[in-house]
């Protein structure tokens, strides 16, 4: 009798555990991917077999939007939760700067690293290169990746490997010496450079297989997966399984890399019985390049690029996949942003999100779970470009600064226009009223609150 009802304690003691483990996040950011560059969010060329059946199987957003238009700001909303310009990075980061994301700053990754979560960065960081900078020093166990965009060059006083591996006739000598050239970037390990120049064409297949087997290595516990590949940032490469074979030329044989990616990962969780477990989110870090002869990506019906707060510079596409918890083949129009990811991970795990600062993003589950009654909510969204708020968006309306002296106002309803083709500023004097006032108290707030980058 003692030892049935000791087995029936273990057992519903066990069932509780298992009950209660936090869930794993995956999360997939893409380099200047455009809105439009996905099957299912309407590429009339690109192939995207995995992401259409990772967005039937979940659910995806459309209007989901990135905090800013280029590189490093965006990567600073997403790890802090805030709008870029509130955490000292406003523009982006090279390999010539002594700046990077304030170690004071708190992440995604430590946040859930401190709930015993395993954490790993593969792929572009972009927030500082410099030890103190890299992600080993903000919350991830382990980084392999480009530490910028991969169009930039290698900062001579990076910490060589001592098995570095040198390509293209380069000697560490010839590295501590020469005028670094532009396109031929590092590879690190953690805080030391193992490859140089890195051979872009395996980037991808070479992410892949360090996040497959961060999976396997991580199966039995809590683990968060940051995945920011550096493709399609220009220059673009694909590996030779990839390259010639998309109809969308060079630019879609990224994307339909990424694509297989994408499927690798999932068959991962897959594999090892972590579908029901994992929360896997795909979006991009801001909109296309303008560039001809198909190197650019697109943000039809979009108007605009990257650079710019028009929609095609900051909505991106954003699909969520979590069986049994996110509704399968579902879409959400509601506002919604990168800036949400960090409390809304937080709370699915079960931590608090930082009480010492401001944080400018929102728990969105209830729009992700697919909850009837959910809004967005954000009052208004804020579209920064440096340490101007050029944009706002409330509701159906998108108010853009110009700059211009005579009618420097546009006012879009997005709704009913979402190419952003008649500026009804003439025909609506209260809503531009009212939407400049609550920009502008929101900037005087955000910089009285504003916190430093993290310096040398």
């Amino acid at each position: 009798m003692r030892e049935s009802l000791l087995f029936l304690f273990f057992t519903i003691w066990f069932s509780g555990f298992v009950a209660a483990k936090p869930p794993n996040f995956v999360l997939i950011f893409t380099d200047d991917q455009g809105y439009q560059d996905i099957g299912c969010f309407g590429s009339p060329l690109i192939k995207t077999p995995n992401l259409d059946a990772m967005a039937a199987q979940g659910r995806r957003f459309t209007s989901f939007y990135s905090a800013n238009s280029v590189c490093s700001p965006s990567r600073a909303a997403l790890m802090t939760g805030c709008y870029p310009t509130r955490v000292g990075i406003p523009g982006v980061l090279f390999p010539g700067h002594k700046t990077g994301l304030n170690p004071d700053e708190i992440t995604i990754a430590e946040i859930l690293k401190a709930r015993g979560y395993a954490t790993a960065c593969i792929g572009k960081w972009h927030l500082g290169h410099k030890p103190k900078f890299l992600p080993t020093r903000h919350g991830f166990d382990s980084y392999l990746g480009i530490p910028y965009s991969n169009d930039m060059t290698i900062d001579p006083e990076m910490n060589l490997a001592a098995d570095i591996v040198l390509r293209e006739g380069f000697t560490a000598d010839r590295i501590s010496k020469e005028k670094p050239k532009r396109n031929l970037v590092p590879l690190m390990r953690d805080e030391k450079v193992i490859e140089y120049p890195c051979d872009q064409k395996t980037l991808t297949n070479r992410y892949t297989k360090e996040a497959v087997e961060f999976i396997g290595r991580n199966a039995d516990k809590p683990f968060f997966l940051y995945l920011p590949h550096t493709m399609p940032h220009i220059p673009l490469f694909a590996s030779g399984q990839f390259r010639g074979k998309s109809a969308r030329g060079l630019y879609g044989d990224t994307i339909e890399e990424i694509d297989w990616s994408v499927g690798e990962i999932l068959k991962a969780l897959s594999t090892h019985g972590l579908d029901g477990n994992t929360m896997v989110v795909y979006t991009s870090d801001n909109g296309p390049w303008k560039l001809s002869n198909g190197r650019g990506g697109s943000a039809l019906p979009l108007r605009g690029f990257k650079f710019q707060t028009y929609e095609g510079g900051m909505r991106v596409p954003c699909i969520m996949r979590w069986p049994g918890k996110i509704p399968a083949g579902t879409h959400c129009n509601d506002i919604a942003a990168t800036i949400d990811l960090l409390p809304t991970f937080a709370g699915l795990a079960g931590a608090k999100v930082p009480g010492d600062r401001v944080i400018d993003g929102h728990d969105i589950w209830a729009l992700i779970s697919g909850q009837q009654e959910a809004v967005s909510p954000h009052d208004m969204y804020y579209y920064y470009r440096g340490r101007s708020l050029e944009s706002a968006r409330k509701g159906k309306w998108k108010l853009r600064r110009t700059g211009k002296k005579q009618g420097g106002v546009e006012l879009y309803d997005l709704e009913g226009d979402i190419s952003e083709t008649k500026n009804l500023a003439n025909e609506n004097d209260a809503v531009v009223k009212e939407m400049l006032e609550q920009m502008e108290a929101f900037h005087a707030a955000l910089v009285k609150s504003q916190r430093p980058a993290g310096k040398l």
